[in-house]
């Protein structure tokens, strides 16, 4: 049989290719709402990130997710991409953790 091809995605912040289930999903909503989607299925432009602080960081610094999501993202939505990211930080550890032990 052959094997299952893997989607790779880029991090907007350090530009490495990753499989798409590894990095976190930012959209910008067709209603120009800026918001993490962990199911990766919400319609809208996306932009993906590595699930590290330091790369939210870069990509804030460097404004890479207004150039990828083609939008002004403001600060007071960093903020609270910020404050989002940090909340959903643990929880996307356990289930990239979750789904390693099932393919195991």
């Amino acid at each position: 049989m052959k094997p299952r091809k893997i989607p790779l995605r880029k991090c907007v912040a350090c530009q490495q290719m990753m499989p798409k289930k590894q990095l976190i999903r930012v959209v910008r909503t067709p209603e120009d709402e800026v918001m993490i989607d962990l199911s990766g299925k919400k319609s809208g432009r996306g932009a993906y990130l590595c699930g590290q602080v330091s790369c939210f960081k870069l990509a804030h610094k460097n404004r890479a997710l207004d150039r990828a999501l083609k939008t002004t993202v403001k600060p007071e939505i960093y903020e609270q991409l910020a404050r989002d990211f940090i909340a959903v930080e643990d929880e996307f550890t356990a289930m990239a953790k979750q789904e390693s032990d099932d393919d195991e």
